[in-house]
């Protein structure tokens, strides 16, 4: 025979239920390949079913440059759709199809999130590639996450990157150059989670940067910071070096490597 519980247990135990501790925040990091409409589609689905389940991140996002964060604070608070932001932000000139972010800038507006700039630069990605992480990064952050002395096997897996992503054509004494200035991006995007990380956050970023191998994530373990990354690839696409992979159709595009010119022998 069931033994009816006291009310003052019942009051505890619901007491307990009330303030029973929420999972703890996460870093998770949300990859993509550039120009693929469904992939984007299923991220920005995927991010507002966290969001509509409860999560409240920043969300940091690869395609605007840190130096336009006083501005992306100020469309935020004064915009009332995607569109907007994007017109006050964005520059004049870029190579982002904005209509593939819009969704995702629409869910920070909805639900009153931080909206974080992730990117280096350009400008001080040029100047890293001409003289040095020195030259682009302050030295605090070269400092912390030891810059000074890459990791041998991830610096030449970054150069593999750089190779393969213009097709072999570029000049090999561009390769390293141009390796580090990605190593910078991937730094900066590690320091803007870091600076969110208490109360949870997503970066929006290229597959290449949520690797956990060589992207991101490498970075955020040097300062203990654990995270989740999700790659989102076309089929045959390598699926190592991510925490989870949706798979995505193959998105329909010319050959990419069809504008390339190979590099003129020395």
């Amino acid at each position: 025979m069931l033994r009816p519980v006291p009310a003052i247990a019942l009051l505890v135990a619901l007491a307990a239920c009330r303030h029973a501790p929420e999972p703890a925040p996460q870093v998770l990091l949300l990859g993509e390949v550039h120009d693929n409409a469904a992939g984007h589609a299923a991220r920005a689905d995927l991010l507002r079913e966290r969001i509509e389940a409860g999560w409240r991140p920043a969300i940091a996002m690869e395609q605007f440059d840190t130096a336009q964060q006083a501005a992306l604070d100020a469309a935020m608070a004064s915009c009332a759709d995607a569109e907007c932001v994007v017109a006050k932000v964005a520059p004049a000139k870029s190579s982002w199809t904005w209509a593939h972010y819009t969704p995702v800038i629409a869910l920070a507006l909805q639900y009153k999130l931080p909206l974080r700039a992730a990117n280096l630069s350009r400008a001080d990605a040029s100047k890293i590639v001409k003289g040095g992480f020195a030259d682009g990064l302050p030295a605090d952050v070269i400092a912390r996450y030891q810059l000074d002395a890459l990791p041998g096997p991830l610096l030449a897996a970054q150069e593999t990157e750089v190779r393969d992503s213009h097709c072999g054509a570029l000049p090999e004494p561009l390769v390293s150059p141009m390796a580090k200035a990605q190593i910078a991006r991937d730094v900066v995007m590690a320091e803007t989670l870091r600076a969110h990380a208490a109360n949870g956050v997503v970066l929006i970023a290229g597959n290449g940067h949520v690797r956990t191998d060589i992207g991101v994530p490498f970075w955020l373990r040097r300062d203990a910071l654990a995270s989740h990354a999700t790659g989102f690839l076309e089929p045959g696409s390598d699926a190592t070096g991510f925490d989870a992979v949706r798979r995505i159709p193959v998105q329909a595009r010319p050959d990419p490597c069809a504008g390339f010119r190979p590099p003129t022998p020395g």
